[in-house]
């Protein structure tokens, strides 16, 4: 696995917007807080461009991305948001100079689909906040791990919730956000769960999607041979005009009856304030009691 330096002050990071537009300003609070951190700030040219639902057509979003990827002076790319679009160019996205000069990319949601394509090339990325965070009221202990993963190596997340299942593992970890992962299948970005730490989070789906989604990764062998399975938050799930009957987490213990890895519910991964930046790509251990769960990066970044 390839992993990208660690920051350091004086360093150039860019922001870009490969999917869903942005409101006039919506970073301002971002480039403000990574200067803050000691960081030049690069915004891309078309960062708040205008084509729909997208910030700019495919070849503005895609000539953004590209030029923060060739351009060897950036450290590291912050997405502005997610929302969707980035798999309309994932393809079109040579990573031959990322390999070359490797940096981190980071954010979440739809962001998880250029995740998991580093992934399959054999780079790490950091699935967390990203622009608009710096926006969210509550999430500065969030943004104050990105700083620390970014500049130090360090990453540990901590929940109290005692459902899941019991157990001690260690694994490369994956994933993001259920809809980009199950949408990952079949494509050359397909996620590889094999004895790995699986992450999932969601937001705004019907509780039926969500069951959808999570039988489509048991139907395709995703769910088989991982190592462990870590949930974040399922934020705004609703039931839509039929209810579904059961609740989206009741379905996820059915499907996961039948498997012994540990499980841990209740991590700050997702669309809420509290968003923990985890090194996708990098080795964790997670830790599952009765009343508690850890979940915490042991590869040296430095």
């Amino acid at each position: 696995m390839i992993y990208p330096r660690l920051l350091k002050e004086g360093d150039k990071v860019a922001i870009v917007a490969p999917a869903g537009k942005l409101k006039p300003n919506a970073l301002d609070n971002a480039v403000k807080a990574l200067q803050e951190w000691g960081l030049k700030v690069e915004l891309g040219s078309n960062l708040y461009g205008d084509n729909g639902y997208f910030s700019g057509t495919d070849e503005e979003r895609l000539s953004d991305l590209q030029n923060a990827i060739n351009d060897k002076s950036i450290a590291a790319i912050i997405c502005g948001r997610g929302g969707y679009g980035l798999t309309r160019i994932l393809e079109r996205v040579n990573y031959t100079p990322l390999l070359d000069n490797p940096k981190w990319i980071v954010g979440f949601s739809d962001i998880t689909a250029i995740q998991l394509k580093l992934s399959a090339l054999g780079m790490a990325s950091i699935h967390g906040p990203m622009g608009v965070s710096f926006n969210m009221e509550g999430a500065q202990d969030s943004l104050n791990a990105l700083k620390e993963l970014l500049f130090g190596g360090a990453s540990k997340l901590t929940s109290k919730k005692s459902e899941g299942k019991n157990g001690q593992t260690r694994g490369i970890i994956t994933g993001g956000n259920l809809a980009l992962v199950a949408d990952s299948i079949g494509t050359p970005n397909e996620i590889d769960t094999d004895n790995k730490i699986l992450m999932l989070e969601e937001v705004g789906e019907m509780t039926y999607r969500v069951d959808r989604m999570l039988y489509q990764l048991l139907r395709a062998g995703k769910l088989d041979n991982l190592a462990g399975l870590v949930i974040g938050d399922f934020s705004d799930i609703e039931e839509g005009d039929t209810p579904f009957g059961t609740t989206w987490k009741e379905e996820l213990d059915k499907v996961l009856e039948s498997f012994d890895y540990p499980v841990a519910y209740g991590f700050n991964l997702g669309h809420e304030a509290i968003n923990m930046p985890v090194a996708a790509g990098g080795e964790y251990e997670l830790k599952v009691t009765s009343g508690s769960a850890t979940l915490e990066l042991i590869t040296n970044l430095d």
